[in-house]
């Protein structure tokens, strides 16, 4: 095994500028897509790339965090350092100042993120395997280096994080065909909130044609009739068995969430994603009870495992959408996956990287962990920045296999 040394860090500050009304939401206009993105360079000429999503304003913010959380990265071997990465990431997480701007959330968090996902980009480069294949050859005690498992030990102890892993060894080979079949996807792009109701129905109608029969609308307006009726529009052009999932990214508060979720009951909406404050676990709770069998969904907005854990204890969330850019990075997703399996809930990620690196992650949970393959958000904007985008094609996304997490940007890297 070729060993491969980090000889440099350097961060870029990366925006792309997104059409009128795309990525909108009720709460979010005008904004671009940026990566706060980490390259870590190596002797052996290959670099190791993390991205973390944000809006534009403060990227740079991310990127001078990067450059102090991961001083300490340069001059170590990778290999090496991915050995025991759970420590080095609960060493870098309790940074005895920066730590004082989180913990575990906000700036420093997202730094923490485009680090490990660069860790992890250059390790599977360094092995010339796509970042699934790497995961899935680890053995149990090997995944389980990876994760930083601080604060769960009243839910998940490491002992039983690896007898989760091995419980699922003997049966991988059921459901290895997803490597050829192809990861399930579902269409984020045809409900921005700002699309008008005709360029819905059409980008709808192109989807469908695309082989998609699961779509997200964007709802949360002050005008609540007009979410009801953009709701029963998809449903009424998508048919009956397509699943449509609704989302109001926060905008409601719990009394207007009872409230809503009520009026769109008869739509059947396949789960209604962040209704309220993405920090108030009560209500969110207390709206689950309310609204069943409709699952609440949430990821986007919860920064750490400890919110997730306390998320699924109290029964506040029944789909989770851990986002690898949202968390602590690739590790700190894998340690909410293991949470998930642990209290029976279905892992559907938020792609705040476009699907690039979750591509990888959801193989590896359906195979190794033993979720189910319900299917991966698909938003196409920023494809064609990327070295390898991700390729969906019949509605699915088909399994990667150039070496790496399929991070890299075009243009992007060290020395330029």
């Amino acid at each position: 095994m070729t060993h491969h040394k980090i000889t440099s860090l350097e961060t870029r500050d990366v925006r792309f500028p997104l059409e009128a009304g795309a990525g909108s939401d009720a709460v979010h206009s005008g904004a671009e897509y940026a990566f706060a993105t980490t390259l870590l360079g190596s002797d052996e000429k290959i670099f190791g790339t993390g991205i973390v999503l944000t809006l534009g304003l403060g990227n740079e913010l991310v990127c001078k965090a990067i450059e102090w959380l991961g001083e300490e990265l340069v001059g170590r071997e990778i290999e090496e350092l991915m050995a025991d990465f759970g420590t080095v990431a609960q060493k870098l997480a309790q940074h005895p100042q920066l730590r004082w701007l989180g913990p575990h959330k906000g700036v420093v968090h997202l730094a923490l993120a485009s680090l490990t996902n660069a860790c992890f980009d250059l390790w599977a480069k360094s092995r010339g395997v796509p970042l699934w294949r790497l995961l899935l050859d680890l053995d149990a005690g090997m995944i389980v280096d990876l994760l930083d498992l601080s604060y769960l030990e009243d839910v998940l102890t490491r002992d039983e994080a690896e007898a989760m892993l091995r419980k699922q060894a003997s049966s991988r080979r059921t459901r290895e065909g997803i490597l050829r079949s192809g990861y399930p996807g579902y269409d984020t792009s045809v409900g921005w909130f700002q699309y008008e109701d005709n360029q819905v129905k059409d980008l709808a109608r192109r989807a469908m044609e695309k082989g998609f029969c699961a779509f997200k609308l964007k709802v949360g307006s002050r005008d609540g009739q007009r979410d009801v009726r953009r709701a029963s529009m998809l449903r009424e052009l998508a048919g009956p068995n397509a699943l449509i999932m609704l989302d109001a990214n926060q905008q409601w508060t719990l009394t207007r969430a009872l409230e809503m979720c009520e009026k769109l009951r008869e739509m059947s909406p396949y789960f209604i994603e962040e209704p309220t404050h993405p920090d108030d676990i009560q209500a969110h709770r207390t709206l689950a009870e309310a609204i069943k069998p409709i699952p609440i969904a949430l990821g986007e907005h919860v920064p750490n495992r400890l919110m997730f854990k306390n998320f699924m204890q109290e029964k506040a969330v029944q789909i989770v959408q851990v986002d690898c850019t949202r968390v602590a990075g690739i590790s700190e997703f894998l340690v909410v996956s293991l949470l998930a399996r642990k209290f029976g809930l279905p892992v559907v990620p938020h792609v705040g990287d476009m699907g690039q690196i979750h591509q990888h992650l959801v193989l590896f949970n359906h195979i190794a962990i033993g979720h189910e393959a319900l299917f991966l958000e698909c938003i196409p904007h920023l494809q064609t920045h990327f070295v390898n985008p991700a390729r969906v094609e019949n509605g699915v996304y088909v399994s990667p296999q150039a070496p790496g997490s399929s991070t890299d940007l075009k243009g992007v890297r060290p020395g330029t």
